[in-house]
């Protein structure tokens, strides 16, 4: 029997299928508001400008840095979080994407203009007052040298904090040295007010507060305070447990494919990263007896193949040794995950 497919049918399936073979992973959101919403303290001209060119442009090129690589499959949040291992295209572009979803949020032609339940009642603790915090938020906004953001964020230990940071970087990546979930970003980008209010930085950061809804900045408090990537944040800014993972993975591996020589030649610097992080602080929502045991553990056991190494051992027991030490290691990565 012969099929006989119309020229309509037929290219709405190949539009169809075109579409799937060449879908990206991020698109550009949709404002919830018109381009003149926000007048007259964000003109038109910026906002269209800002939100089809410049938004659209870290969205494109963000997808071009990771179409056909492994990081095509990765979630915003894995991105950012190794940003720092990323290079720059997916860096500058995954931030710009980011912090500008975050930036459109958080803006209304109806803004609420103070914050309430619990943000109000955390400001209130830590800074005193709302007027306190737009304060802090103007200055680190003010003084940020040329391109960033200032950001309002909940850290890992639960507490809001007041910080900047350059360029399309944000909190939540491994290159920030303030880490955390942004619930408000103001963008200082000079392509964020420059038609309206050209060099006067000031006025732009006076009038913005007249379209900063803080319903939408509480609803983003509440949902940081039990967001899971807060753990995720908390434990990749534990710094000697990532300086030991570096030397275990660098020589671990090697040794499965039978290749001894990086640990006979970095067991020293394994044993040194070992008892840094002995010594250091445990993160406040790993610091458990069994991650602190595991943690000496590693300890003892990158001295004893350490010792092992001067003592020019056999392969097969510096690979044993090797591999009971990074079967501890992950005991405390198993322990972190729970």
């Amino acid at each position: 029997m012969k099929i006989t497919i119309k020229w309509p049918v037929l290219a709405a399936l190949v539009l169809s299928a075109a579409t799937i073979s060449f879908a990206q992973p991020f698109s550009l959101p949709k404002l919830p508001y018109d381009y003149v919403a926000l007048e007259p303290h964000i003109d038109k001209e910026t906002m269209e400008i800002h939100h089809s060119r410049h938004h659209a442009a870290y969205v494109n090129n963000l997808n071009k840095a990771v179409t056909g690589t492994a990081a095509e499959k990765l979630t915003m949040e894995d991105l950012l979080l190794t940003a720092g291992r990323r290079g720059d295209a997916i860096r500058n572009n995954g931030g710009g994407h980011y912090n500008h979803t975050l930036f459109w949020e958080i803006l209304s032609p109806k803004a609420l203009k103070a914050p309430q339940g619990a943000l109000m009642q955390a400001i209130t603790a830590q800074y005193g007052s709302v007027d306190s915090v737009k304060t802090l938020l103007n200055q680190a906004a003010g003084t940020r040298f040329g391109s960033g953001w200032a950001w309002l964020i909940v850290t890992t230990d639960k507490k809001l904090l007041v910080c900047s940071s350059g360029n399309q970087d944000n909190p939540i990546m491994d290159v920030s040295k303030e880490r955390g979930i942004p619930i408000l970003g103001i963008d200082v980008w000079e392509h964020a007010y420059y038609l309206k209010y050209q060099n006067k930085r000031g006025d732009y950061l006076g009038a913005i507060w007249n379209v900063l809804d803080w319903t939408v900045v509480g609803a983003k408090y509440n949902a940081a305070l039990s967001d899971p990537l807060l753990k995720r944040i908390e434990k990749d800014a534990w710094t000697a447990l990532k300086d030991f993972h570096m030397v275990m993975s660098q020589t671990f591996h090697p040794a499965e494919e039978g290749n001894l020589q990086p640990i006979r030649e970095r067991s020293s610097e394994m044993m040194l990263k070992a008892t840094v992080l002995r010594n250091s602080p445990v993160p406040a929502s790993f610091d458990s007896p069994e991650i602190r045991k595991a943690i000496g553990n590693l300890a003892i056991g990158s001295m004893d193949l350490n010792k092992a190494v001067r003592k020019k051992a056999k392969d097969a027991v510096l690979k044993a040794k090797l591999t009971a030490l990074h079967d501890t290691f992950h005991i405390i990565q198993g322990l972190c995950s729970h």
